[in-house]
């Protein structure tokens, strides 16, 4: 199950946001046609704009601003991906499936995280965090996030994401022998709904075609927050 908590969406009526569960993934399979047409799409948005002057982008630096975030400091995952693209030509490369989000996170200019089902402990909330939770960094090291910030939280007060769409943690990271996960693309721009709609139809399709993998997705909102997929 799958949530974001009725102050996230008081806070932050313009949030449209995307879930997919989708099971039968694994690393043995080579993206390299899509992930070559979703970050020549990203590289296209760079030759005329800097990431930051995109309105998707724009939204969440508001968003984090609204926070009490530095933007330029606390970056969401889309605007790093597309800054780096910017800088170096091109992603790193971790695991098929990682590699695909990546790529089309950058593409649509909007944060998409995907997280390993067999490491989330029953539901996984968007919400305010009390500050006793734990989060697992990529370096070993275990951090509690500030009280109130926004994060990704599991039953077990596990925290998978902090600062929103900032930075995933280390305990449901996309891994060789992963099967089954969670994917959430969210948006806060004034067509958010209509883009992170074609962005999840898009993803399907390429799970489908790479890994022949049924997806149940759909769009969640205030009225209808809940995703139990």
């Amino acid at each position: 199950m799958f949530r974001h908590a009725p102050e996230i969406w008081q806070a932050f009526p313009k949030l449209a946001a995307g879930v997919a569960h989708v099971s039968g993934v694994h690393a043995h399979v080579s993206a390299d046609a899509a992930l070559a047409r979703h970050l020549e799409r990203a590289s296209s948005r760079l030759h005329s704009d800097s990431e930051s002057d995109l309105p998707s982008i724009q939204a969440w630096r508001r968003a984090f601003t609204r926070m009490g975030l530095k933007p330029t400091q606390y970056r969401c995952a889309a605007e790093a991906l597309l800054r780096r693209l910017r800088k170096e030509g091109s992603l790193p490369r971790l695991h098929p499936l990682v590699d695909l989000c990546n790529a089309m996170s950058a593409a649509y200019a909007i944060p998409v995280a995907v997280f390993d089902l067999a490491h989330v402990s029953g539901a996984l909330e968007v919400r305010r965090a009390d500050g006793d939770e734990d989060c697992l960094a990529f370096g070993g090291e275990h951090e509690r996030p500030e009280t109130g910030e926004v994060v990704f939280a599991d039953t077990q007060r596990r925290v998978h994401a902090r600062r929103w769409c900032h930075r995933q943690s280390a305990w449901s990271v996309i891994r060789p022998e992963t099967a089954e996960v969670l994917i959430v693309a969210e948006a806060m721009h004034d067509t958010g709904a209509r883009d992170v709609r074609d962005l999840m139809d898009t993803l399907v399709a390429e799970l489908a075609g790479l890994w022949g993998s049924r997806a149940r997705h759909t769009m969640v909102t205030s009225a209808a927050p809940q995703f139990d997929g």
